[in-house]
């Protein structure tokens, strides 16, 4: 294998591993404090538990998300080092706005949260983990910023003399379409993998009460916890399919050749049919590939909101590429990925439903239940939507190949500011140190796999704290600043994320 199939191999593996912890992160940030809020509203104990309880994991998905993602800024500059100095102008400034504006604010308000339970007010420790969960989001905007410009250049000029794509206006780089669109759709899906997580966790838990006899329990602490996990699975649910409806009518007129493939449409088509299920040889030239379930005229409504509408297929678009842009390169991505991730994503997503709706039916009018189905559903439904949201990633940077910045097709689009997938990679790097980087990388994040499954199955087995069991003064609401649920003395079981210490 050459080094730029080994480099894409590489990067590819450490950015599904990577984001498959983001949006567990970037949603289940927000609901810890939105818990942690209405322990201090309402001064119920059982809010309080479970905040330290899924604050835990989350700082345990917090912490490998970091780590990993460490990885691919190095790559950018090593693997791809002829991709960074073309885009390096450009694609640093959010780079460096995540960094100095979101995650400074986010990795130190998250220590005062860690460490400041027993030792600041109750309103400035809540500011705290407010202000991680407004950086989180805002860290993953100036990410997105980054990833929407490889996808649909603006705001910048291309310097022949240099060979450098250079910004102009930073603010259209920030205010990019592709972006507005991407964001939205993201954060709903994060929040929708934060609910099913929530909710699966708390649904296990409540059956498992119930059926050994803690209704109790199970009520008052497990199921407001279901509640509060389907209630944000239903929102973000109805907010991914609107803002995926939008992003894929924006797709069409940005990257049509993207959803051409991701619907397996090799001709042209009046009122083109989604494809459900096709068999055959997927490959590039689209020989042998039948559409076995189709919806008619559901392409075309996804691509311009009408069923009749014509939608260009891949050979004709490959046609068009090879003029505009020169022959002699596959301007087609991998059909078989490209048509598979995008119905992954969508099916599995869509997974999370079932259980929102066994749940919010079997706890209804303040019931809970000890079925075993719900508790089984619980655990299944976890890693939908984890899995729906690498497909989607997948879906989106596998669709644009071989471009690594896709041009503009706008009529007002930048000028000469797109690369090929194959300039981008190091000249410097052969294939003999990316595969041994690539080894040492793939185990490492094998090890860590294991470390962080281990950590988020023992705390989630372990449940939450029983604040009773702890008697201090502190605990009992008692302490010198009335900040009740501290963390009391160092042998409690309520001492909160007790594996940081």
């Amino acid at each position: 294998m050459e080094a730029l199939d080994l480099a894409r191999w590489q990067f590819g593996i450490t950015t599904v591993y990577h984001f498959i912890f983001v949006p567990l992160t970037i949603g289940l940030t927000p609901l810890v404090a939105i818990m942690q809020t209405a322990w201090y509203r309402t001064g119920n104990e059982r809010w309080l538990r479970l905040t330290k309880f899924f604050g835990k994991l989350m700082l345990i998905n917090f912490a490998i998300g970091v780590a990993t993602g460490i990885v691919q800024e190095f790559q950018f500059g090593m693997n791809w080092s002829e991709y960074s100095r073309f885009v390096g102008d450009v694609f640093g400034a959010p780079l460096a706005m995540e960094a100095l504006a979101a995650f400074f604010v986010e990795s130190t308000f998250l220590g005062l949260w860690i460490f400041g339970w027993d030792k600041l007010p109750k309103k400035i420790h809540l500011a705290c983990i407010w202000a991680v969960a407004v950086a989180t989001n805002l860290s993953a905007y100036f990410i997105l910023a980054a990833n929407s410009w490889m996808q649909h250049p603006v705001g910048a000029v291309f310097n022949a003399e240099t060979g450098r794509a250079e910004m102009v206006d930073i603010v259209a780089v920030l205010t990019n379409s592709t972006l507005l669109a991407a964001f939205p759709h993201t954060i709903a899906a994060a929040f929708l993998t934060a609910g099913t997580f929530v909710a699966g966790i708390a649904a296990w838990w409540m059956v498992r009460l119930v059926r050994s006899g803690d209704t109790e329990t199970a009520r008052n602490v497990y199921r407001p916890a279901v509640v509060l996990g389907v209630v944000t699975m239903l929102v973000s649910g109805v907010g991914v399919a609107i803002s995926g409806d939008v992003q894929g009518k924006l797709m069409f007129e940005q990257q049509p050749m993207k959803m051409a493939a991701a619907e397996g449409l090799c001709a042209t088509e009046d009122g083109a049919a989604f494809s459900i299920l096709a068999i055959g040889d997927l490959r590039n030239d689209c020989d042998g590939v039948v559409h076995l379930l189709e919806i008619p005229g559901m392409t075309s409504w996804l691509a311009n909101a009408d069923f009749a509408s014509t939608v260009t297929g891949v050979e004709d678009l490959q046609a068009q590429y090879e003029e505009q842009f020169g022959e002699g390169v596959d301007y087609v991505p991998n059909l078989a990925v490209t048509y598979w991730s995008f119905r992954l994503m969508i099916g599995l997503g869509a997974g999370s439903a079932a259980l929102a709706l066994v749940a919010l039916w079997l706890t209804r009018k303040g019931r809970v239940s000890d079925n075993p189905w719900l508790g089984r559903l619980a655990l299944v439904a976890i890693p939908m939507p984890f899995l729906a949201s690498s497909f989607g990633w997948i879906f989106t940077e596998m669709g644009r190949q071989p471009w690594v910045v896709h041009p503009n097709p706008d009529p007002s689009g930048v000028d000469g500011v797109w690369m090929l997938t194959a300039r981008g990679v190091s000249s410097a790097v052969g294939p003999g140190t990316v595969i041994g980087s690539m080894v040492a990388f793939t185990l490492l994040y094998g090890i860590l796999a294991v470390v962080w499954f281990r950590l988020m199955r023992r705390f989630a087995i372990e449940g939450v704290a029983d604040t009773e069991a702890d008697p201090s003064p502190d605990a009992r609401g008692d302490g010198p600043d009335g900040h009740d649920g501290r963390d009391g003395p160092a042998d409690s079981p309520d001492r909160p994320l007790s594996f940081a210490y």
